[in-house]
């Protein structure tokens, strides 16, 4: 049995991967509606919310347990509170019988701005909301009960299909609301639920490490590679934020290091770099951000 909390863009996906492969899958959703979209996909859907402890009262006994739950505006509670408070609700309603936490982070928990290598061992001073978030999320999961038997993954920026931020700009002809400059760290979806299957199997006891391509570029290379594969004109940015698309999350500069994923978890990205995700992504107009 399998266990997700938070079964979207990424959980989904490792979701179909344990079923491929015949495990029993569960998925916990706050959503009746959702959990009727997860039930036709052959997921059992628990409805139930991290955030209110009482109704996580029966959760199954689960081999494996995916912390994947990414922020909802709509939640009315803080960021923190979703990514640690909650985190800490479900390693205290989890049955002990719990073989295994996977818990997915960020490369955000790195403050790092000035083009530098980070990598598992690079210090944690994170200047954004998101970053600070994940970090307290995942000091939570190394005091509980639970820390000899977790896996952190700090993910890149994940894109892939239905996810490729700013591309209907360039299709609009609209200004890119991201800065030009500065790295790009970036995982495809598909790699990115990979890593997670190689960590349940391959992991070390309580190790962290970084999910991304291994292969940073900077902004203006990435847009302008995008530019070329929609045959639309150079992008132009507003780094004022106040343009046509939503600011960026984005706006550090660090280069992220895979080392550890290549070497411990034997992880070998379909998509090397992000020009080989793009050139496939970007072949349908149905695969652009919403």
């Amino acid at each position: 049995m399998k266990l997700i909390f938070g079964c979207g863009y990424l959980g989904l996906r490792v979701a179909k991967l344990w079923l491929s492969e015949a495990n029993t899958v569960s998925a916990v959703t706050r959503s009746q509606q959702r959990a009727d979209l997860l039930a036709n996909s052959g997921i059992s859907p628990i409805v139930a919310d991290i955030m209110h402890p009482e109704t996580l009262t029966e959760l199954p006994e689960a081999e494996t347990v995916l912390f994947a739950v990414g922020f909802d505006r709509t939640s009315g509670k803080t960021i923190g509170q979703v990514y640690a408070e909650g985190l800490a609700n479900v390693l205290a309603a989890l049955p002990a019988a719990t073989v295994r936490v996977i818990y997915i982070s960020s490369t955000g928990v790195y403050g790092q701005n000035e083009g530098e290598e980070v990598d598992e061992e690079s210090p944690c001073q994170p200047t954004r909301e998101g970053g600070q978030a994940a970090l307290a999320a995942e000091r939570v999961l190394r005091s509980s009960r639970f820390a000899s038997q977790s896996s952190i993954l700090r993910l890149a920026g994940i894109y892939g299909p239905d996810r490729v931020p700013h591309a209907k700009a360039l299709l609009t002809g609209h200004s890119i609301s991201s800065p030009a400059d500065g790295f790009l760290n970036l995982i495809h979806v598909d790699d990115a639920a990979r890593a997670v299957i190689a960590a349940e199997c391959s992991a070390a006891a309580g190790r962290t490490y970084c999910v991304s391509d291994g292969h940073p570029t900077v902004r203006r290379a990435y847009y302008a590679e995008m530019a070329r594969l929609l045959n639309t004109r150079p992008p132009v940015y507003d780094e004022s934020g106040t343009g046509h698309t939503p600011r960026s999350r984005g706006g550090g500069s660090k280069r992220v290091r895979n080392r550890r994923l290549l070497e411990e978890l034997d992880v070998s990205p379909k998509y090397p770099s992000y020009r080989e995700g793009l050139a496939e992504i970007l072949g349908s107009a149905q695969n652009l951000d919403q």
